[in-house]
């Protein structure tokens, strides 16, 4: 089995305004499932590319105890910066 969760192109307006070119990547994230391996157990798809260099980023194969730890530090962030964290 693989499935496509969710995916997210970089635009622009996702920059600081009056950033240096060359000091931020412009990045796409995707976030899928798979189980795909010798243990048939599924884990969370990570891929992280950077624009314009579509299949030679990274991908992360996540068990679930992984993916639930990322999950709340991302909850956590925000948090930190005042943000609802979707509880």
């Amino acid at each position: 089995m693989r499935r496509s969760i969710d995916d997210y192109p970089f635009e622009a307006a996702d920059y600081p305004p009056d950033y240096e070119e060359d000091e931020l990547t412009p990045i796409s994230w995707a976030v899928g499932i798979s189980d795909d391996y010798a243990d048939a157990q599924p884990r969370v798809l990570l891929t992280v590319e950077e624009v314009g260099r579509a299949g030679q980023g990274l991908v992360g194969h996540l068990s679930p105890g992984i993916a639930r730890r990322l999950r709340e530090a991302l909850r956590d962030a925000l948090a930190e910066m005042g943000e609802d964290t979707g509880r």
